[in-house]
């Protein structure tokens, strides 16, 4: 919490502690430096459960209240508090799930029923583990797992020699030590079995004892109970131990537990030995530094193992490796970020942004540009010249709506989806990233496919996990994947077409797998009959980065598409005129220059023939369910297969809904230009029109039919971006556009 305090208040809202007087009340107890305050509610003992409950609704009030009156964000530890904060007009709820309460003993009867209320308000969900989250991830749309991080600086000086505290410094060595709550989570009969087995060793037990009788606890002459520590003191402890024990039981209170002490405890440079926690065996439990054993003989044997390597280093360095990954920092900025994102996505809902007026033009008005086509060309085009060089621009768009292919919408569930499939973005180009920052807030988001290959979903691209799953190869790390890959690359003597691309690289049999079916589909073509660009956008990987880009921006507009489009039109000198075709404004004389992004041989009345398009087709649907499949996107490479891919948007926006709504994608001959087909005679006919284009001095054409270019959404932003630089003179004011076919 201390982090999350940089720049604003945080209260730490703790459980009610009864008293005896006769009005509840707060106590405030702030933490020193910070700007973290503990606050512990006081109500009279004698109060009922909802005596309690309005209590504590009335005292949150009041502490919001004298914090300002500011919406704040709830953030719940546990549900119980959910029951008393519900009505709290919320910039954002978080659900920091850190176990599964419900399975604890003298677990409250309403915790599962408040804990459903909470997920189902909440804008984020975070869970202490892996184990957890995957119990949970259909529960909620934006839930992330927080694997234990740890603050590595704190317990490193365990590393160095320490003055062993009072209660520990008679306690003979060799010591196994553990620290925690000591609860029904330990194995207490294995903590006998062990001392029992090795009299020899000591067994030094730091926590404090709940939910368990004390008497409970196994007595033995060497176990020793040390009770409740500060978290300043652990390192000593820890510095005085010759290796670290966690003896939990395996119940249902342990299941999906992640202990953060695995970490802290490999951090103090202190050997583990663990029962089999699942989170602790999946990420542990490969390290030397960690020996995982289901009994005290097992325990015997890993102590031994470990008690002989404390002179060794190598095991510590392995260890540190792996925790340089898992700091509180990097744990912070993750959660910052989703924290950050609900708070804007529900402040926009609170408080909309300006949206600009979408409107016809009023009579003949004289425009300097004429911008045909809404989507990012256009739209580019139109910001620059009417902000930057003062220009009266004039966009027409012959459908009904702006942001052209990338426009999304709210369906008849309230589901934000793309009408015209999946537009992820991302760039390697700062400027054009700091361009469109200026219209939009981002999601950050790193795009990943999976492809159903001979029954099963793997990653596309082809990485090593994808290799695995397929092959069962057990390649264990990048060059055994390359040495797999290599044996099964072919020998193409000239590289010419899409296909010669794939068998190059990975051989006939995962070019049939993964290309020749969705290409043709795609398409309409085989892969030999496409120019090499198309299947050369997908790479093949060793590694397991199972990514789709690997660009140095990859994020989605927070608020969609269509929200920043407004945003870059919301100009005193744009008009917008939808659902207008260019016949209608051509011979109207409103411009003395034209911007054109729609396809060049239509503009020239396809003069040499029309060039060749691929179409798509979507049919979009909406489940009463809350998640479809894995990923965001499933590609069907069988050909048997009509379609080619499916859309999961609920993924692409981080929107959170009990509904989820789907697309399938048909790739069709006819219908609204999508595509440039890549071919070499397609691109010598392209080159006479583009010849006609540049004998046309009063009209620039841009985009990806503008210029007959296969274009990610950035390039055709940097495009439009680098156009305009040529069009202005120095200074504020643009000079007389020229014609120009962008590049």
């Amino acid at each position: 919490m201390q982090r999350f305090s940089k720049g604003r208040r945080v209260f730490f809202f703790e459980e009610p502690i009864p008293c005896d007087h006769p009005l509840a009340y707060l106590e405030y107890h702030p933490f020193e430096g910070t700007d973290v305050v503990a606050v512990r509610p006081r109500v009279p003992h004698w109060w009922n459960e909802a005596q309690r409950e309005e209590a504590l609704a009335r005292l949150l009030d009041l502490l919001i209240k004298l914090d300002g009156g500011k919406r704040p964000v709830l953030w719940f530890y546990t549900p119980m508090m959910y029951g008393f904060a519900k009505h709290v007009d919320a910039a954002a709820i978080v659900y920091d799930c850190m176990d599964e309460l419900a399975n604890f003993r003298f677990a409250p009867e309403r915790l599962k029923l408040l804990e459903q209320e909470l997920i189902t308000a909440a804008d984020a969900v975070f869970t202490g583990g892996v184990s957890l989250f995957e119990a949970k991830r259909h529960a909620h749309d934006n839930i992330h797992a927080f694997p234990s991080s740890v603050d590595v600086a704190h317990f490193r000086q365990a590393r160095v020699e320490q003055s062993d505290p009072a209660d520990q410094s008679a306690i003979p060595h060799p010591r196994l030590g553990f620290y925690g709550v000591i609860d029904e989570r330990l194995d207490l009969g294995l903590i006998a079995d062990l001392a029992e087995r090795r009299p020899d060793w000591s067994l030094v037990m730091v926590g404090p004892v709940v939910k368990i009788d004390p008497a409970h606890l196994p007595q033995r002459p060497n176990i020793f109970w040390l009770g409740q520590k500060h978290y300043n003191e652990l390192p000593a402890y820890l510095a005085g131990w010759d290796c670290a024990i966690m003896p939990f039981a395996i119940n249902e209170a342990t299941r999906f537990i992640s202990p953060t002490k695995t970490p802290e405890f490999l951090a103090a440079g202190r050997p583990v030995v663990s029962t089999p926690i699942t989170d602790v065996v999946r990420t542990y439990g490969h390290l030397d530094a960690v020996a995982i054993a289901s009994d005290a003989a097992g325990f015997v044997s890993a102590v031994k193992t470990m008690l002989a390597r404390t002179v060794q280093t190598a095991w510590r360095d392995e260890a540190d490796a792996l925790l340089a990954r898992q700091s509180w920092d990097e744990t912070f900025a993750r959660m910052e970020r989703y924290v950050s994102e609900a708070v804007a996505r529900n402040s926009k809902r609170a408080v909309p942004m300006p949206r600009p007026s979408l409107r016809r033009p009023n009579g003949r008005k004289p425009y300097d540009v004429l911008v045909v086509g809404a989507g990012f060309a256009g739209s580019v085009m139109a910001e620059r010249l009417a902000r930057e060089a003062g220009k009266r621009v004039l966009v027409a768009d012959k459908r009904s709506h702006i942001a052209g292919n990338a426009f999304d919408h709210q369906d008849a569930a309230g589901i934000l989806v793309h009408r015209y499939g999946p537009h992820i973005f991302h760039t390697n180009s700062d400027e054009v990233f700091r361009y469109l920052s200026r219209f939009t807030e981002w999601r950050n988001y790193e795009h990943r496919v999976l492809a159903v290959a001979n029954g099963k979903r793997v990653p596309m691209p082809i990485n090593r996990t994808t290799l695995n799953a397929l092959y069962d190869a057990g390649l264990d790390d990048d060059e055994a994947a390359a040495r797999f890959l290599a044996a099964r690359a072919e020998t193409v003597p000239e590289i010419r077409s899409s296909r010669d691309v794939v068998i190059a690289q990975v051989g006939t049999e995962l070019y049939r797998t993964f290309f020749e079916g969705y290409t043709r589909k795609q398409w309409g073509l085989d892969p030999s009959e496409l120019d090499k660009s198309v299947t050369a956008r997908v790479p093949t990987r060793v590694n397991t980065d199972d990514r789709y880009f690997l660009d140095s921006h990859q994020a989605m507009p927070l608020h969609g598409y269509t929200h920043m489009f407004e945003n870059m039109l919301d100009h005193e000198n744009i008009d917008i005129s939808l659902d207008t075709d260019f016949a209608e404004l051509r011979d109207e004389a409103l411009a003395s220059h034209t911007v054109y992004t729609g396809p060049i041989d239509e503009f020239f009345g396809h003069r040499f023939g029309a060039l060749p398009y691929r179409s798509l087709e979507f049919r979009h649907e909406t489940l009463d369910r809350r998640r479809f499949q894995e990923a965001a996107v499933v590609n069907y490479p069988d050909p048997s297969v009509a379609y080619t891919r499916i859309t999961e948007y609920k993924y692409l926006t981080g929107q959170v809904h009990p509904k989820t709504s789907i697309s399938y994608e048909f790739s069709r001959a006819e219908g609204d230009p999508y595509y440039p087909i890549p071919r070499p005679e397609n691109q010598a006919l392209f080159k006479r029109y583009e010849a006609l284009a540049n004998e046309t001095p009063d009209v620039s054409f841009l985009g990806r039919l503008g210029t007959y270019r296969y274009y990610n959404m950035d390039q055709v932003v940097g495009q439009a971006l680098a156009t305009f630089r040529r069009m202005a003179l120095p200074g504020t004011t643009a000079a007389h556009p020229r014609a120009m076919v962008g590049a």
